[in-house]
């Protein structure tokens, strides 16, 4: 049974800054993988982490170090898709070293298990918060789904193709959306997108797949639904989805840090769950 661990816009920044003034972004992702570590007896064994965009906040090298030795101590392997906070040049230069990244073209990658296949998606726009995903991306998909044979498959992108009604954040989703929703919805095995991008834990259904955004490690965008609502952040609690095959496709939000408990219910066992 495989799982699947997503994390998404870490937004690391350099020593000593803030993201937008007022976010350490670095202890929360260190408090992130704490957790995924921690846990890891009670949820595992998880096959992969996939990271949904953002890694950085302005796309330098030496964020991405930054980003990569937070990460060092996680126990599972894994794998990122860029956002529009990043940038490819310096993000390819940065994980040179891995298997998994692509030395020329759009950062997408496939990773096949026995009962899913993971599938990272470039939705980046060279200098543009919006996303887009170019005709050798979509071939790129259509090529990976035609060798799933119909497994379970989990598409992961950094920005959203719907409307999550945070207008602000709405017109920087994925453009011309369409072919995507065309490909997947045309695929005869079971099939998520999950994204990145706002911050939060959304889901609804695109095309006939499930679509859902997860929330970031240190921020998220308010939830103001206002028209002409000013772009603004929240610094609520991190999370993070787990993401795994039981039966179908089943995802969990699990938060990040340490909370009270666990506790029995009932501790002598008089009554049921």
């Amino acid at each position: 049974m495989t799982k699947i661990i997503q994390i998404s816009d870490p937004h690391i920044v350099p020593h000593g800054q803030l993201a937008y003034g007022r976010v350490d972004t670095a202890t929360p992702l260190s408090d992130c993988v704490e957790t995924i570590n921690r846990m890891l007896p009670q949820i595992g064994p998880v096959d992969m982490v996939i990271v949904t965009g953002d890694l950085t906040d302005f796309g330098t090298a030496e964020e991405y170090q930054r980003f990569r030795d937070i990460m060092e101590p996680l126990q599972i392997p894994f794998r990122a898709v860029p956002g529009n906070h990043d940038d490819l040049d310096a993000m390819r230069s940065s994980f040179s070293d891995q298997d998994w990244m692509p030395k020329t073209g759009p950062i997408n990658w496939t990773q096949d298990f026995s009962d899913l296949v993971l599938i990272g998606l470039d939705s980046s726009v060279s200098g543009k918060p919006h996303g887009h995903l170019s005709a050798a991306t979509l071939g790129y998909l259509q090529q990976a789904l035609d060798s799933a044979c119909e497994k379970p498959v989990i598409v992961g992108v950094h920005h959203p193709p719907f409307l999550t009604g945070k207008e602000k954040m709405d017109i920087q989703n994925l453009r011309d959306s369409a072919a995507l929703s065309e490909i997947l919805s045309a695929y005869r095995g079971e099939a998520k997108l999950i994204c990145g991008h706002v911050h939060r834990n959304i889901v609804t259904l695109f095309g006939n797949v499930i679509c859902q955004i997860a929330p970031g490690t240190s921020h998220a965008v308010t939830m103001d639904q206002r028209i002409a609502a000013p772009n603004c952040l929240t610094r609520e609690p991190g999370g993070f989805l787990l993401h795994e095959i039981r039966g179908g496709l089943v995802s969990h939000h699990i938060p990040v840090g340490q909370f009270d408990g666990p506790w029995l219910f009932y501790p002598d066992n008089s009554h049921g769950g």
